[in-house]
């Protein structure tokens, strides 16, 4: 059979991918080497972990928060094996849901392992080992990314863990050693800090979370250490030795000094992802990479090879599942001759912590750096009423706008629910807004995204809480 389309992987962009393009009218099909659909995300990444985020997040509550509320219970008591359950549980159900919604609209899956064997041409090896090639017009390669690996240190995933095996521990750790400070690291490490983990985390760089607004960056860094958590900043994991009963790991200082050793009985790694096209027989087909293994494409996700594109992680840009979808959208609708688009300076980005960390836009950093003159207007969740009732008062709402035209340029959040919220900050930078227009739109009170309103007055210093 031949296709319209066939998209290489079934992850957040692939599976929404391959649906717009069926909508649109197209003969398509998928091809996934996992026996569910839904990528990373689904199955090892963004929707266990969020889980297991959950849960933590309840467990410590139970034991810390309630009495204060009235709430009478007994100290609670972990059952890890039943947490894991309700981990698979939210897994099973979203992967079962995408492979509802690729027959819902028609789209073929084909299980196993693809390559391209040529323009128009993708090779499926299946798990029986036997192959069969599938013709098609255009091929999406949608294949996602692969865990940063650290030279020497060997991941097991039993004792050196990668996120994949940090989502599976049978027991919780005495000691966890995290190496990095980005999200990956500061969001499963918080999972097992809560748990009863003691954590300390080893980060390069001298700060945590890595490319983000440094004011976000430096509260963030002490609402962690209040918790319990452990930072050593500037400093990198040289070696793990996993010869005795305990991990011991070497850290010396990116700037030079002496080596010390650190003992855990778990070590994360979490330095990154890289873009995973392994097998894909990219080189063979003539598709061009950069000097990252990031495949080339133009700006509408073409490649140097006429009927090849690609998507998501294995381009340039950050590797976030709705960046990836808004991507696979866009690809569908250019192959059916609308004008699909990205608006690449309005991609959200969360911390799925507590408190939530959630931006969009530029940072002050950044701003700085191109020499673009801004205002500056901040609010803190301890002024909110809604926060101050329900005890969550940590962090902040601070908006970044033109000092010329008052059109907000970068939005940033500390706080509860703050991944949602800054929904509403995407949809107003989307319609070019100012701050004043969101100063000027009723809010329901009392709520938390108050505070988004209260930080647009206080742009022009008009807050009237604070």
């Amino acid at each position: 059979m031949s296709y319209d389309l066939i998209v290489i992987g079934t992850g957040p962009g692939g599976y929404v991918c391959a649906i717009r393009a069926a909508q649109l009218g197209m003969k398509v099909a998928v091809v996934e080497k996992r026996a569910t659909h839904g990528g990373t995300c689904l199955n090892i990444g963004c929707i266990p972990s969020k889980a297991l985020l959950h849960a933590s997040e309840l467990f410590e509550e139970a034991g810390h928060a309630f009495a204060k509320m009235g709430i009478g219970v007994s100290k609670p008591k972990l059952d890890l094996k039943q947490m894991l359950v309700f981990k698979d549980e939210a897994v099973e159900g979203n992967t079962k849901g995408v492979e509802f919604l690729l027959k819902k609209n028609k789209v073929d899956a084909v299980h196993g392992t693809g390559r391209i064997a040529a323009a128009g041409k993708v090779e499926v090896k299946g798990a029986d080992g036997k192959s069969q090639t599938l013709e098609t017009k255009n091929i999406v390669i949608a294949t996602g990314s692969d865990v940063a690996r650290l030279k020497g240190i060997e991941i097991d995933e039993k004792r050196i863990v990668s996120s994949t095996g940090a989502l599976t521990l049978e027991k919780v750790p005495e000691k966890m050693l995290v190496i990095g400070a980005g999200v990956i690291g500061l969001e499963l490490g918080s999972v097992w800090r809560r748990l009863g983990a003691e954590v300390t985390v080893v980060e390069f760089l001298d700060g945590v979370l890595p490319g983000m607004d440094s004011e976000v960056r430096k509260q963030s860094q002490r609402l962690f250490e209040k918790q319990g958590m452990v930072f050593r900043l500037g400093a990198k994991v040289t070696a793990v030795d996993a010869s005795g009963k305990r991990l011991k790991a070497s850290i010396e200082p990116t700037k030079g000094g002496a080596a010390e050793t650190i003992e855990a009985d778990v070590v994360l790694v979490s330095i990154g992802r890289v873009p995973y096209t392994d097998g894909l027989g990219l080189k063979e087909a003539g598709v061009a990479l950069d000097e990252r293994g990031r495949v080339k494409t133009d700006a509408h996700y073409a490649t140097n090879v006429p009927g090849i594109y690609a998507i998501g992680d294995v381009i340039t840009g950050p590797m976030l599942a709705h960046k990836a979808e808004d991507e696979g959208m866009a690809v569908a609708e250019i192959l059916a001759g609308q004008a699909g688009h990205v608006n690449y300076d309005v991609i959200p980005n969360v911390v799925y912590t507590y408190p939530e960390i959630a931006s969009v836009g530029k940072s002050e950093d950044e701003l700085k750096a191109a020499n673009v003159a801004y205002n500056v207007g901040k609010f803190p969740f301890t002024a909110n009423g809604r926060a101050k009732a329900n005890q969550k008062t940590e962090g902040f709402v601070k908006i970044l706008a033109d000092a010329k035209t008052d059109r907000v340029l970068g939005v940033h959040i500390v706080g509860a629910d703050a991944g949602n919220m800054i929904a509403e900050a995407a949809v107003a930078m989307e319609f070019s807004a100012s701050a004043e227009d969101i100063a000027r739109t009723c809010h329901a009170h009392p709520t938390l995204p108050e505070a988004v309103k209260e930080a647009a007055l206080a742009v022009e210093k008009r807050a009237i809480h604070m």
